[in-house]
């Protein structure tokens, strides 16, 4: 499908703007644009997901929680895949390029009313959250599953007060903005725990969950944590996903199918249902959820780029991890979930991140990898990106092309290298960007 010269248009003047790795950590140019617009994230309940990892599977499970109660649902997730129109989603749909035309027209005055008045304009995220905010208002929404952009105290999105505060795991990613130390990044994150509101708190380091329940504490909040108060009882994996039985606040939900990979994805499906019953509870009196409606809800839910086949014969699979605690999931769901005879790799990775770390947890799983790059002007040189890999897996397991389509190639070539096509995948991973790219690449046709 060929995009309209207004959306072109809108998305072009959106993307001339600050990127989202160029922060500045202040809410007072998103704060005057509310103000300018009259508050629209006023206008609905909200969900607030932040994290390290895990926060938009959560998210999209928390939308489909929601919709299947009869909820009129907006997401605002980040990044995106393929497409800008991904990080507005309403009735469980993308922002339709019509209505993201016309909400960019809507709120651009006032966005250029704020560049006016302070020394930096509104970055690209902002606008984004302005926009998201605007449209779910103007659907009108009941309720909005907003995911943090990065961090959560000084967030963008941290101008709206959510009803309830989802905490995924925490682990070490943008130290140069969030710290460097577990401890200070759940600082950060604690931000979003408003008072009178429910923490819904995923597994944590000690460290972290210190410091979290410390906040909820300081502004009155109650908290609900993972192992504790709610989680997956009982795993078992199928074909196709995992087959569950979770612990949830008021009660046990049985039977239930998730079709995505992972104990992660697990947990997240119990953070995800714990906060819906959080939301549910001081609005409705609710006991606890229908279980059919968690059945159906979580068996139609979808994370595309996390753990995603997307090619057969070889089996090729995308996923978004971009950080060590990430990448450490992956590497374990793939013992866990695929029986690979030959796996070879293909990474791109963004130039800020922790390469080592990145690489090491595939390094017993990966028989060859193929190293590249992404669309993205912050991605890792190739050749620095070579020497770290080989230093890891050796120089004869490491090869170079310097686009993303000919290394998806030559991967697929190694891997069927022995004949055995039935146990040959490849992995396209390193960065959600790559994961995006790989995407428009091996779905486009």
């Amino acid at each position: 499908m060929i995009s309209s010269p207004e959306y072109r248009a809108a998305e072009a003047a959106i993307l001339d703007r600050a990127g989202e790795s160029i922060i500045h950590p202040t809410l007072e140019r998103i704060t005057a644009l509310m103000d300018l617009l009259g508050q629209p994230q006023r206008n609905y309940r909200a969900v607030h997901v932040t994290g390290t990892n895990g926060k938009t599977s959560t998210a999209r499970m928390i939308d489909g929680l929601l919709r299947e109660r009869r909820l009129r649902v907006g997401r605002f997730t980040s990044p995106h895949l393929t497409s800008m129109r991904e990080r507005i989603v309403i009735d469980g749909e993308p922002i339709s390029e019509e209505g993201f035309v016309a909400v960019f027209d809507d709120v651009m005055p006032y966005v250029e009313m704020v560049d006016a008045a302070h020394d930096v304009r509104m970055s690209f995220f902002e606008v984004l959250v302005g926009m998201a905010y605007a449209a779910f208002a103007d659907a009108p929404v009941d309720v909005a599953v907003v995911e943090v952009g990065m961090g959560g105290a000084w967030d963008a999105t941290n101008v709206i007060q959510a009803d309830v505060a989802v905490i995924t795991p925490i682990s070490i990613d943008h130290a140069s903005y969030l710290g460097d130390t577990v401890a200070d990044i759940a600082v950060e994150k604690a931000g979003i725990i408003k008072a009178d509101s429910v923490a819904v708190l995923a597994q944590q380091p000690v460290e972290a969950a210190e410091v979290l329940l410390r906040h909820a504490a300081e502004v009155g909040a109650q908290v609900a944590r993972e192992g504790l108060e709610f989680g997956v009882a009982h795993r078992d994996i199928a074909v196709g996903g995992q087959q569950l039985s979770l612990k949830g606040l008021r009660a046990g939900y049985e039977g239930i199918f998730l079709p995505l990979f992972g104990a992660y994805q697990a947990g997240n499906a119990a953070v995800a249902v714990a906060a819906v019953e959080a939301f549910a509870a001081p609005a409705e009196g609710d006991d606890s959820l229908d279980p059919d409606l968690v059945r159906t809800a979580l068996a139609s839910v979808s994370s595309p780029g996390r753990m995603e086949v997307v090619r057969r014969s070889p089996t090729i699979l995308v996923d978004a991890a971009h950080n060590p605690a990430g990448m450490a999931a992956t590497a374990e769901t793939l013992t866990e979930a695929f029986s690979f005879s030959r796996l070879v790799g293909v990474l791109a990775i963004v130039a800020d991140k922790d390469a080592e770390g990145i690489l090491e947890p595939l390094e017993p799983l990966l028989a060859e990898v193929v190293i590249t790059r992404n669309s993205s002007e912050r991605s890792m040189e190739p050749a620095r990106l070579l020497a770290l890999a080989e230093e890891v897996f050796g120089p004869d397991r490491v090869h170079l092309a310097e686009r993303l389509d000919d290394a998806i190639d030559q991967a697929v070539a190694l891997a069927e290298e022995t004949g055995e096509l039935s146990g040959a995948g490849v992995l396209v991973t390193g960065s959600v960007i790559t994961a995006g790219d790989a995407t428009h690449l091996l779905k486009r046709d």
